[in-house]
């Protein structure tokens, strides 16, 4: 589809190089240390405005497996950039424009900078090919570990296939960083629905398992409980990516606040539905989605209301919504509703994820060969997040494993 192209622009190499010449050279560069994934872009600009495009790619993929996916998805006002030095003196330098600069010329380049141990003899079982599966399994494979993905679905990705739009994060970028971590010696098994009894034989079978299952299943608001007419925002972006025709109808009503909500919004506009109105239950000085997604969200005409809480259902399509902060009450009639009011996990394992079962914060299950990454170890439901969470369960694994020992 032609409307589902890359939104945001790549920058030039004269941009590019323009945009690194901003950076101030902080000696303890703010920047990296606001990063999750530590990504270091205090070093890749550095490197990038002393014309080393080579040395700032390697300090990228040394730290980041999904370099090319973060440059694109990363909410960077909330991290990176935000600790810009220069957000005292005019604007932040656009971190995740320059990363994506140089994974892109990684690309173009065929550069390739990974180095690997010789295999150690020890084998790790990942379930889920999402970001923190796929970061787990080239860290652990670059330790020397031989790797196995397990992954329900018939593509590897995960929410990053599945949840995110094509024009935020093209498909063939999804697949380029897959392939990276494929040829590196990593095995993806697809259409793998890995049951309660499977993970046990899985646990034998293996020195390790990680755990990296997400938050695949979307919240229900129990107003809506059984209404054919509410569907959930996971499930409606999983159809859009499965196939391009969809019956939909021309006013939509959306309910949520955060990135996926305007995903769906956006999404919903750019497949042709005329009124697609979105209910927020935040006020707008604390919305959750990025500046970046929202704006796109009003570029694309999507009507929002903020401030309100869906009360009550009626037959017809009729959703009142009442205010949190005044006296008042709306009411919206809707042909279809898509509800994106926050993912919990799909607990087919029937383990205890609160935290609780997990011993000395290294993500390990009790006194078991289970570890958790991704969603269900961290509070922050993000794509970086993801990354940092898998790089650390590789380190809490290799440690428990003994590394080369």
């Amino acid at each position: 589809m032609n409307n589902f192209i890359e939104e945001k622009k790549p920058l030039t190499l004269r941009l590019a190089m323009e945009e690194a010449s901003r950076c101030l050279l902080c000696k303890d560069a703010p920047c990296t240390s606001a990063c999750p994934a530590g990504t270091d872009p205090g070093r890749f600009i550095r490197a990038l405005r002393f014309k080393n495009l080579c040395g700032a790619v390697e300090v990228i993929r040394e730290n980041n497996a999904l370099a090319s996916i973060c440059a694109r998805v990363c909410p960077t006002e909330k991290y990176c950039q935000n600790g810009c030095t220069r957000c005292g003196i005019d604007k932040p330098i656009d971190i995740g424009a320059i990363q994506r600069f140089l994974c892109d010329f990684e690309t173009d380049t065929k550069m390739n900078v990974l180095e690997f141990k010789e295999y150690n003899g020890k084998r790790v079982a990942i379930i889920g090919s999402g970001p923190a599966g796929l970061t787990s399994a080239l860290e652990l494979r670059k330790m020397g570990y031989s790797v196995t993905i397990f992954e329900k679905d018939k593509k590897p990705g995960g929410y990053l296939r599945y949840g995110i739009p094509s024009y935020r994060l093209p498909i063939e970028v999804l697949d380029k960083e897959i392939k990276r971590i494929t040829d590196s010696g990593v095995e993806i098994k697809i259409n793998e629905c890995v049951s309660k009894e499977r993970l046990e034989a899985i646990k034998q079978e293996y020195d390790a398992v990680i755990l990296a299952i997400g938050y695949s299943k979307g919240k229900m608001i129990p107003i809506f409980e059984g209404n054919k007419k509410a569907i959930l925002a996971v499930d409606f972006l999983h159809k859009v990516k499965e196939k391009n025709n969809l019956n939909l109808p021309d006013n939509v009503l959306v309910i949520g606040g955060g990135d996926v909500a305007m995903d769906v919004c956006v999404t919903l506009k750019k497949l042709g539905v005329s009124n697609v109105t979105d209910i927020v239950y935040e006020g707008f000085s604390e919305f959750r989605a990025s500046k970046e997604e929202l704006a796109l969200a009003r570029k694309e005409n999507v009507s929002i209301i903020d401030g309100y809480v869906p009360k009550e259902y009626k037959r017809g399509g009729y959703v009142t919504f009442s205010s949190r902060f005044i006296d008042s009450e709306i009411k919206i009639k809707a042909d279809l509703i898509i509800l994106a009011t926050g993912q919990t996990i799909d607990n087919i394992f029937d383990l205890d994820f609160n935290g609780n079962c997990v011993e000395n914060s290294k993500n390990r299950i009790d006194n078991t060969n289970l570890f958790v990454a991704g969603d269900i170890s961290t509070s922050e439901k993000t794509v970086v997040y993801s990354v940092k969470s898998g790089k650390e369960v590789a380190r809490s694994v290799d440690e428990y494993l003994g590394g080369n020992k």
